[in-house]
């Protein structure tokens, strides 16, 4: 931790005046095949070959979820910094999926970033209509800690309204732009979070702030009262899991990441020294060679 003594000190105190504030149509010229006009004769076009139904090297991106693909807190305290994002973002240490992708002139030309800080599943379905709106070829998902991460374990999202806003956020793409991909991300390990940020002591009380207090509330009580809190909360990010996979599974032209971020046994290295909850820039690199493993691979 680079800032000690009195000025990580302080650092807490700018959180606790914000933190408890914080709530938990460009064209791109793509669409993948649907924009694109047949030719030729008949005879030519029989005797083609099909295009493949997954394109590994989509050309124009539309990233939609939550902070973390804001880049929230890792670059300043209480900041987006979409420059970092595991999906969109330009910094180089990160190198992000559209740069992947695209290049770095191509991702700064053919990708979006439509993901708002705060935002839940019940959120998704406005994201992904902006989104369609530029037509890409490749929409990238990330979200659902925000709907773990909630005052008290009853308030947590049911697991059966996410399952049903992710179904609608689908629907709504597949009515506007029936042939581009979706790249799903898996809801990130909350309980692990706990393990690894409780060795921080500053950690700690940044937390006691109010971050995710569902999963973080109490961090070093390990009775037995507090144990079962945290595998309930866990037992729903895992409910949530099991619906991005299921209801991707039903759509040839989407890609879950066979939960690649949730088995992702990240360290306090990949966390953000602002609040040792999001990604550090570390931890969105991570996160984009997963995203980069996942769409490019031959067989999902």
């Amino acid at each position: 931790m680079r800032e000690r003594g009195h000025r990580a000190r302080s650092a807490v105190a700018v959180m606790a005046a914000a933190v408890l504030t914080l709530a938990g149509c460009d064209a791109f010229g793509g669409g993948g095949a649907e924009g694109k006009k047949d030719s030729g004769t008949p005879s030519a076009r029989s005797s083609a070959r099909p295009a493949p139904v997954w394109n590994r090297s989509p050309d124009s991106i539309a990233a939609v979820g939550d902070s973390i693909t804001r880049g929230f807190d890792a670059c300043a305290v209480l900041s987006d910094c979409p420059e970092v994002s595991w999906a969109t973002g330009s910094d180089a240490g990160v190198d992000s999926l559209a740069v992947r992708l695209l290049g770095v002139r191509g991702a700064a030309e053919r990708s979006r970033n439509y993901a708002v800080t705060g935002a839940r599943m019940s959120d998704l379905p406005r994201q992904m209509s902006a989104a369609a709106a530029g037509r890409p070829e490749l929409v990238t998902v990330m979200i659902g800690a925000n709907d773990a991460c909630r005052s008290s374990v009853s308030a947590m999202t049911p697991a059966a309204e996410f399952r049903a806003d992710f179904e609608e956020s689908l629907a709504a793409l597949r009515t506007a732009l029936p042939r581009t991909q979706v790249y799903v991300a898996s809801v990130p390990n909350l309980l692990r979070l706990w393990s690894q940020g409780r060795t921080n002591p500053l950690g700690k009380q940044v937390w006691k702030l109010g971050l995710c207090p569902s999963m973080l509330a109490e961090a070093d009580d390990l009775t037995s009262a507090a144990t079962r809190r945290r595998e309930e909360v866990q037992r729903r990010v895992e409910d949530y899991n099991a619906a991005l996979r299921e209801v991707c599974a039903k759509d040839r032209r989407c890609r879950f990441d066979g939960n690649a971020v949730f088995d992702f046994r990240f360290g306090t290295d990949q966390l953000s020294r602002w609040d040792w909850f999001h990604p550090s820039r570390d931890g969105q690199a991570r996160l984009a060679e997963i995203a980069y493993r996942t769409v490019t691979a031959r067989v999902p």
